[in-house]
């Protein structure tokens, strides 16, 4: 069955972007404002932040706290329709793209397209090694993996043969770029230090963690010394690198594996994570056999400086699916793509709004804003330019940029920032779209009507006086401002700004009036909010009487 998304004839100029990864979004998010009718079509309904997989494969998040809802992020977009389906066809001569849902086929006319499908992961013509060895590419991919690390503790537990055993703590990382840098380095922190402690019939510091990759140095894309610094502190953190290796074999057991003396061997491992390659996805060859492009080893389409096909200057290609000037496949070319596209859209719509022509369209040029991986807690290498860092200064900078990368996106409910993950909850300062990190029931706060306290007569502000407008959401947000809250609260008790020491009072309990205790220096109750104050207002007092 077939439907149109569409009228023939609209009003209004079309623009259809298949993919809702970092190039599709963020060229949606651009349009917001753009006088176009918008669909995004896309195979899932999340957007997916890819650089956090590994977290997810290891239990440290949850896939719905990297994986936020599509329609939800652009939910307040009223030009953008999400539309679920796995694309099949883009044709070019007709301007149309089918994608097809639960056997429903959808047609959807463009007038301008923007293609960011992005890639999948590649086994070098060993397809059938993905049934042993799962890519880090999907949710899917990521789940899979949890329950594979977690499930192989688990089954060493029960298991007696040492040998056995020994086959289940052992987990093979094929691909020293930086997601199996992450991932080995993850699965080290969480059997050497996470899970010590947690299982009675042996030590998750027996586990062997193993690092493979056929090219002779780790993360080849951040040069040889901070390469080599990753690799020493994999190997601290008792990871084992084995480099010029190439998988021969992948099966339920194990793997067969050539070393560069060109001698095969077997490694037992019950748990194998693959992250050695990418390849675009299907739709580029379709693009290029269409439009005359070159494909390049990974499947990916040559495009024109500004980032279009040959001879279809309103069909554009971001992200993972293109190949210009060797760019890599991260997310900064993908969203700085994106926006390129959506800018040259705006452009010639705006022009042709005033008729006027359009001029030629500047080339695309990527800013390079740096790379980083991280390698364990505390331990990263970062590369910005000719700055290159590591260790926990590296780690620091690592632990902020998702959040700047995710800040135009909402959080889902239980969102935790990296930072809030590893640091103290005093030091870990989440910003103004975080959940509070403080989860305690609320105490009782008495009202004005409640017996226990008495009614207290406002003062007006006075002038020139600094007073919280919100005191609760500051603490809300900041628990490491409790100290400060609490001197405030102290200063507010001693009478001269005693507008202020309401509001203290109910954001620290323990500065609340104790029973009892009166004070003279604030009528009309004669409340006051520290109790050690009663002696010296006994001595004014006293200072008062005659003859004192």
């Amino acid at each position: 069955m077939t439907f149109p998304t569409a009228p023939a004839a609209s009003p209004r100029h079309r623009v259809v972007v298949v993919g809702s990864g970092f190039g599709g979004l963020f060229a949606t998010k651009a349009l917001r404002r753009a006088d176009v009718d918008l669909t995004i079509v896309d195979r899932t309904t999340h957007h997916l932040f890819q650089p956090l997989l590994y977290q997810v494969a290891t239990g440290i998040l949850s896939e719905g706290e990297i994986a936020p809802s599509t329609r939800m992020i652009l939910k307040d977009q009223p030009n953008a329709t999400v539309l679920l389906g796995d694309v099949t066809t883009v044709d070019l001569a007709t301007q149309t793209v089918t994608s097809v849902q639960d056997g429903c086929t959808t047609v959807t006319g463009y007038d301008s397209l923007i293609v960011s499908a992005g890639a999948q992961q590649s086994y070098f013509g060993n397809d059938h090694f993905a049934e042993h060895a799962p890519g880090m590419k999907t949710i899917d991919d990521a789940l899979e993996l949890r329950g594979r690390i977690l499930g192989a503790f688990e089954r060493a537990e029960v298991c007696d043969d040492p040998h056995e055993r020994a086959k289940l703590l052992t987990f093979v990382v094929v691909g020293a770029g930086p997601t199996g840098v992450e991932m080995a380095g993850q699965i080290a922190e969480l059997a050497h230090r996470t899970l010590v402690g947690a299982y009675r019939n042996f030590d998750t510091r027996d586990a062997r963690i193993i690092l493979l990759d056929a090219a002779p140095t780790v993360l080849p894309p951040f040069g040889l010394n901070l390469g080599n610094k990753a690799a020493a502190a994999l190997e601290d953190l008792g990871v084992e690198i084995q480099l010029g290796t190439m998988v021969t074999d992948v099966d339920a057991d194990g793997l067969t594996v050539r070393d560069s003396d060109d001698e095969h061997h077997r490694i037992d491992a019950a748990c194998k994570v693959w992250s050695a390659g990418v390849a675009a996805s299907p739709l580029g060859a379709q693009l290029a056999a269409q439009s005359g492009a070159d494909l390049d080893r990974a499947g990916r389409v040559t495009v024109e400086d500004d980032l279009t096909l040959p001879g279809h200057p309103n069909v554009f290609v971001v992200g993972d699916m293109m190949a210009k000037d060797h760019l890599p496949g991260v997310a900064q070319v993908a969203i700085q793509g994106g926006r390129y596209a959506a800018q040259q859209i705006k452009t010639e719509l705006t022009a042709a709004a005033k008729d006027r022509t359009t001029s030629e369209r500047a080339p695309f040029r990527y800013r390079d804003k740096g790379s980083m991986a991280t390698i364990a807690r505390f331990k990263a290498v970062t590369k910005v330019g000719n700055l290159e860092l590591t260790g926990v200064l590296a780690w620091i900078l690592w632990a902020g940029c998702p959040r700047r990368v995710r800040r135009r996106l909402p959080q889902p409910p239980g969102h935790a920032d990296l930072l809030d993950l590893h640091l103290p909850r005093q030091l870990a300062r989440p910003t103004h779209h975080h959940r509070p990190t403080d989860h305690r029931p609320k105490r009782h706060r008495p009202t004005t009507s409640d017996p226990q306290r008495p009614r207290r007569r406002r003062r007006p502000e006075r002038k020139g006086k600094l007073t919280p407008k919100d005191p609760h959401a500051r603490q809300r947000r900041n628990p490491g401002i409790r100290p400060h809250l609490a001197a405030l609260g102290r200063w507010a008790s001693r009478g001269h700004h005693a507008h202020i020491r309401p509001a203290a009072s109910r954001i620290l309990p323990e500065t609340a009036n104790p029973p009892g205790r009166r004070c003279r220096r604030n009528p009309p109750t004669g409340n006051c909010a520290a109790p050690h104050h009663d002696l010296r207002h006994k001595a004014d007092r006293a200072r008062s009487q005659p003859g004192a």
